[in-house]
């Protein structure tokens, strides 16, 4: 299989660059027609307490660390402390907020059902081995 792709692709002409991501792109694609892949993308990652309040406290978190980055001054990182600070507090005061009202709503509470689902799938392990496959094209 990998030897096909590599007697088909074209190397004349090539720099060395050049001929190892060639090389490069038929090893990972052999690899993944073989072994297939172990898990999906990730999905978005859904954050149901953010709102503007909290857009606008990172934003400014942000702006003093760059600020901070580039002066490398004492001031400017105890303003960025004091705005990281901030926005930690911001952040856990409107996911409590967002927890108590969700408490008593039905459909709040379908929706957190499915965020902890997601929550101890992408922290699962994988312990199943199917990613082998045999001549047959099934798992080992």
């Amino acid at each position: 299989m990998v030897g096909d792709k590599v007697e088909e692709a074209k190397w004349k002409g090539l720099c060395v660059n050049d001929h190892w991501q060639q090389m490069k792109g038929i090893m990972m694609e052999s690899a993944q027609d073989i072994c297939g892949m172990t898990k999906r993308p990730r999905r978005h990652k859904e954050t149901w307490w953010w709102n503007e309040e909290v857009a606008e406290s990172v934003r400014e978190k942000k702006i003093k660390y760059r600020k901070w980055k580039k002066e490398n001054t004492k001031e400017a990182r105890m303003e960025y402390k004091k705005s990281r600070k901030n926005a930690k507090r911001i952040i856990s005061s409107v996911k409590e907020k967002k927890q108590k009202e969700c408490a008593n709503d039905s459909e709040c509470q379908n929706e957190i059902c499915r965020m902890a689902k997601q929550m101890v799938k992408e922290r699962q392990d994988i312990t199943r081995l199917n990613c082998i496959k045999g001549a047959s094209g099934k798992g080992l």
